[in-house]
């Protein structure tokens, strides 16, 4: 381990000079190592303060511009460099599109290692802004002061936040006016749950003492204007509980789906939690292609609707289908792929592990009338064995979607043991993909490769691979 920097360490006129991991700029110290500078520019020449040191590298902040990137553009959120969540919002889409495609192209090249084909280019996202259908937020009786209000001598008086967690302070929530990642009703609905419970001093959660009433809230859109609202309170407080909830109600009567969970225990996750209705449905529909898709609190489903719609048509394309073909969706979640690409294939069998999502995807196959397609649940390292291949046949097409881990070595072993003339590999994350690809090599060339832009103003990018038996 290094030792943090105690001394202050300014580096004068240092180029920015690519765009690095988690949203982070890079560029050079005088001595050779490398500096990780957040809310710059690629091609801003800056005055870098470091309060990080490590062997190889130093982490540090720009505290002076002497020029601007041609890159560079106005942030239009004025939360920009202190939420953190949308890293790149200073960077002209163009480039944005730029490095993500460059990121996977070095994964695969450097980690993969294997022959690649031209890639295709990057898909964009029509959307930069308001593109999420799913935002989650944090209530803070003690909310993230600007260095204006440590400084200030004047009373601040309310301290209670409702927004995002500031980046590595699990207990520090930055109270959010407008973001721009979620359509309307979203800004308003949050807005309106934080001056209700202010109005009425409702206790807004404490995650140190671990007290007060209002703990998350959770709002999920869907394209077809439904509308889903959650919110997670600390305490069982019945009556200040339905007095927040009636009135949520009455002032946005276009909600769908009202719920709420009372969770005391220490952290936030509602996985393990049971979800009370209050009002309307217990789940909204999103569409796609006249396929629709029951979304729960608890769902699983891409959060950029539009793009998704995108990548699973790119899915489709790559495993060119012809109608003939028994299909193996592996990590299907609530089997929105599978059921894309079921009228295209003979048959489409699901694999994934969480029990709850298998029953999201049976109930969407009935009601989309889809008659071809099965769904099974468990550990897919240990139910994608033999005798389930013996039992539901061989596939001659996989299509793959696993979590940002990618996938186990051992499904991997039965993927080559069965060798389908196609695999179709959907990955989040491009390293671990790559390190995935090169396993495969051996019995598998990568012919199509192209990402799709799922994020837009966040470092985040999808990516699509096409493997075929050598």
């Amino acid at each position: 381990m290094g030792r943090k920097i105690t001394d202050k360490v300014v580096f004068h006129q240092i180029q920015v000079l690519d765009a690095g991991a988690k949203g982070v700029s890079v560029a050079k110290a005088p001595d050779g190592k490398v500096i990780f500078i957040p809310n710059v520019v690629p091609g801003d020449v800056v005055d870098v303060q470091t309060f990080k040191k490590r062997k190889a590298y130093y982490e540090g902040k720009a505290v002076k511009f002497h020029e601007l990137s041609e890159h560079r553009i106005e942030p239009i959120c004025d939360h920009f460099g202190v939420c953190g969540g949308c890293k790149w919002q200073n960077m002209k889409y163009s480039q944005q599109l730029y490095y993500k495609q460059n990121e996977v192209k070095n994964h695969l090249q450097r980690i993969g290692k294997v022959e690649l084909p031209e890639f295709e280019t990057i898909l964009g996202s029509e959307k930069q802004f308001f593109y999420r259908n799913k935002m989650e937020f944090s209530f803070s009786n003690s909310r993230w002061l600007t260095e204006k209000e440590i400084d200030s001598t004047e009373d601040l008086g309310n301290r209670n936040a409702l927004g995002f967690h500031i980046p590595k302070m699990w207990d520090k929530i930055l109270d959010i006016s407008k973001c721009y990642l979620q359509e309307d009703p979203s800004n308003a609905i949050r807005n309106e749950i934080r001056d209700f419970a202010n109005e009425h001093n409702l206790a807004f959660f404490n995650p140190r003492e671990q007290s007060g009433l209002l703990r998350t809230f959770m709002i999920r859109t869907a394209s077809t204007g439904e509308i889903m609202v959650l919110i997670q309170f600390f305490e069982n407080d019945k009556k200040n509980r339905e007095l927040l909830l009636d009135h949520l109600y009455e002032k946005f009567p276009q909600i769908t789906s009202l719920q709420y969970v009372v969770n005391s225990k220490q952290n936030d996750t509602i996985y393990d939690q049971n979800i009370k209705l209050y009002k309307g449905r217990d789940y909204i529909l999103e569409e796609m292609e006249g396929l629709k898709f029951s979304i729960n609190a608890k769902s699983f489903y891409q959060t950029n609707s539009d793009q998704a719609y995108e990548l699973y048509k790119i899915t489709r394309d790559f495993a060119g289908l012809s109608g003939d073909e028994t299909v193996y969706d592996l990590y299907t979640g609530t089997g929105t792929i599978a059921q894309f690409v079921s009228k295209k294939a003979k048959k489409v069998i699901g694999v994934e592990s969480v029990p709850e999502a298998i029953l999201d995807a049976k109930a969407n196959a009935e009601r989309n009338n889809i008659t071809n397609c099965e769904f099974f649940v468990g550990d897919m390292k240990v139910v994608f064995n033999e005798s389930f291949i013996a039992q539901h046949g061989k596939p001659d097409v996989i299509i793959t979607d696993p979590p940002r881990d990618g996938m186990h070595a051992a499904v991997i072993d039965q993927i080559l043991k069965i060798a389908p003339k196609k695999v179709v590999y959907v990955s989040c994350n491009s390293a671990t993909q790559a390190r995935d690809l090169a396993l495969m090599d051996e019995k598998y060339k990568v012919t199509r490769v192209r990402p799709v832009d799922m994020f837009p103003q966040t470092h985040h990018v999808e990516n699509v691979v096409l493997l075929e038996l050598r």
